[in-house]
């Protein structure tokens, strides 16, 4: 069994759920008493908070570049970045170790790709829906096309994840308004919806709506699983 390094804490709220679904995962293919093997670096996502809305992402990737450093050292042989929107330097992170990136766009292509998806709605941050990093990333290497919602949409769905989601609070008025995205994305031709931030999975599921939806922390640690076992 190969090690998982993990950089969490992005929010501490979604890598609680990474720890579980790795440690299932493991669980389920080998059974007994088996658990994953995880080298866990969890930063303070404050700070890093702050340098995303100033645009500052060279200095938030120097933090995450410092994590994966110290997580290779402890011992791990690939590296998740526990959080969509911080993929945004995920190039820097992987300049400064020898060891695999598991890219969560890559899983969640794959996942979307193998089950026929290839018109897919975004959910997930500002950053994530709005710029190239992640959307981009679908298109060019997998040929998939991503709606995204109407800007007043997007800054609902923002909003929630960092003023609830991310101090771990789930409302049912969040959860009704997701929904109602969820379902302007499906009128507007989307074969499924991406849960494209970490916390998302907090507050809807599949059990909500009969769209499709792929919730990237189980994707992403799925793939995890995978390398480790393999």
């Amino acid at each position: 069994m190969k090690t998982i390094g993990l950089i969490g804490g992005m929010s501490w709220e979604s890598t609680v759920g990474y720890y579980r679904a790795i440690n299932q995962g493991v669980k389920t293919a080998l059974g007994g008493l088996h658990s994953a093997k995880i080298a866990l670096y969890s930063v303070d996502f404050d700070p890093i908070e702050k340098l995303q809305q100033q645009g500052d992402w060279h200095a938030s990737g120097e933090v995450l570049a410092d994590a994966a450093r110290k997580v290779e050292l402890a011992g791990a042989e690939c590296i998740l970045i526990c959080t969509n929107t911080m993929h945004k330097v995920a190039e820097q992170v992987e300049r400064v170790v020898s060891i695999p990136l598991l890219h969560i766009a890559d899983a969640t292509a794959e996942a979307l790709l193998k089950n026929g998806v290839k018109r897919v709605g975004l959910l997930g941050t500002a950053f994530t829906m709005e710029q190239d990093f992640y959307k981009g990333r679908l298109a060019e290497g997998y040929g998939l096309e991503v709606l995204i919602p109407n800007q007043e949409d997007r800054k609902i769905v923002h909003d929630v994840i960092y003023q609830e989601l991310c101090l771990g609070r789930v409302e049912a008025s969040s959860k009704a308004e997701y929904l109602r995205i969820i379902d302007e994305l499906c009128r507007s031709g989307a074969e499924a919806v991406i849960l494209g931030c970490t916390e998302i999975g907090l507050l809807v599921s599949a059990d909500d709506t009969s769209t499709p939806l792929y919730d990237t922390t189980q994707i992403h640690a799925a793939k995890a699983v995978e390398f480790s076992l393999s």
